[in-house]
């Protein structure tokens, strides 16, 4: 199982819409909710494979990762293993898109503002991974958007789209899941941000709702698949990742679909704050589970579905009072505001008082995706 991993705003003018902001960019709500929905399932995934740094004989196998069939928890691997880091990855190139857009209207050289952002977010990638736990995504992210989103930027938009759809298709044709998918889901996140699709998100029923039906009438034979063959047998890893893809379009269209309905409000009150902190969050829950790790004792091999939803609940509720309380009073989360202070180099990125939300906190609200 490939790890997965690695952020008080005015009142939406509606449902569905966005935050109106004084830069006439608006922040779009539905990528906070659709960031803390994600990081919620992220650490549902992480919380064994975490813990298992305290076994140091077992570290090799948590960091290769464990399939469904090895850790007795089947059923939750079903919906969890897989299906949420490809909403990050997403998310990621959404981010990176929405700071390049700002960027060019308010800097002579966008794209070394883009170039720093990814070495500060390389340097806490590094050092998350030798200090606390060496599944760590974030240096992956960074790499990949060195390499491979930061040079598309030069590339027209329909060059972007194209090549995200190659770079999805092809670790799936040649039976690779995880990691490999990860430079295709960027761009195709910086691909539906060129072409206006982000600006318009929350405001559509029927095209959620069109999509969610195509992603869940193909999840169903692709999981049904992955659970048919053995870890290790041809075509595995290709409905893995599959599945993994199709389950986070549902997620995606459904969490969408959810928006447009008077469920939006409460959607927005219990994922939002998580999702705004969702770097600071994702950093933390590290801490958080080595903690809790040891005081639950035992080898992580032998923790139930139960015990994993408990260490996750235990986690996720302290972070969201923090997140909701923190976010009254700033506009960013800590971590969140250093890196887009690191990226800018500027006072005008100060941590209070500094106005609405904008669309460029997006890109320094959140892990890499």
């Amino acid at each position: 199982m490939p790890h997965e991993t690695l952020p008080p705003a005015p009142e939406a003018a509606g449902p569905g819409h966005p935050t109106t902001t004084f830069s006439g960019r608006p922040r779009v709500v539905a990528l906070d909710v659709l960031r803390g929905f994600a990081l919620c399932g992220i650490l549902l995934a992480n919380v064994k494979p975490i813990a298992h740094m305290l076994h140091t004989e077992q570290v090799t196998r948590a960091v290769v990762g464990v399939g469904p069939e090895d850790d007795g928890l089947a059923w939750l691997g079903l919906f969890v293993d897989q299906r949420f880091f490809p909403i990050f990855s997403l998310l990621f190139g959404v981010g990176f898109s929405l700071l390049l857009r700002s960027a060019t209207e308010r800097a002579p050289r966008p794209r070394v503002l883009l170039l720093r952002r990814l070495l500060v977010l390389l340097a806490v990638g590094l050092a998350h991974m030798f200090l606390l736990w060496r599944g760590d995504i974030l240096t992956i992210y960074a790499v990949v958007g060195l390499v491979v989103l930061l040079p598309s930027t030069w590339l027209p938009r329909r060059a972007v789209a194209g090549l995200a759809a190659v770079l999805v298709a092809l670790p799936l044709i040649l039976g690779s899941n995880g990691l490999p998918l990860v430079p295709g889901l960027f761009l195709l996140g910086s691909a539906l941000t060129r072409y206006g699709v982000i600006d318009r998100i929350g405001r559509s029923t029927w095209v959620p709702a069109g999509l969610g039906l195509v992603f869940a009438v193909g999840a169903i034979p692709a999981t049904w698949l992955q659970t048919e063959t053995r870890i290790g047998e041809p075509y595995f890893n290709t409905w893995f990742g599959l599945a993994g893809l199709l389950i986070a379009g549902v997620y995606v269209c459904g969490l969408l679909l959810l928006l447009r309905t008077p469920l939006r409000a409460a959607l927005e009150k219990v994922f939002a704050p998580l999702g705004r902190m969702a770097l600071t969050n994702y950093l933390s829950a590290t801490v958080l589970v080595l903690l809790t790790a040891r005081l639950v004792g035992g080898s992580p091999d032998g923790w139930t579905s139960a015990t994993v939803l408990l260490i996750a609940g235990a986690i996720l509720v302290p972070q969201w009072l923090v997140s909701t309380l923190w976010l009254r009073r700033h506009r960013q989360g800590p971590l969140e505001w250093l890196w887009r202070r690191a990226t800018w180099g500027r006072t005008e990125t100060r941590l209070a008082g500094a106005g609405p939300a904008t669309e460029v906190d997006h890109a320094a609200d959140g892990s890499p995706r």
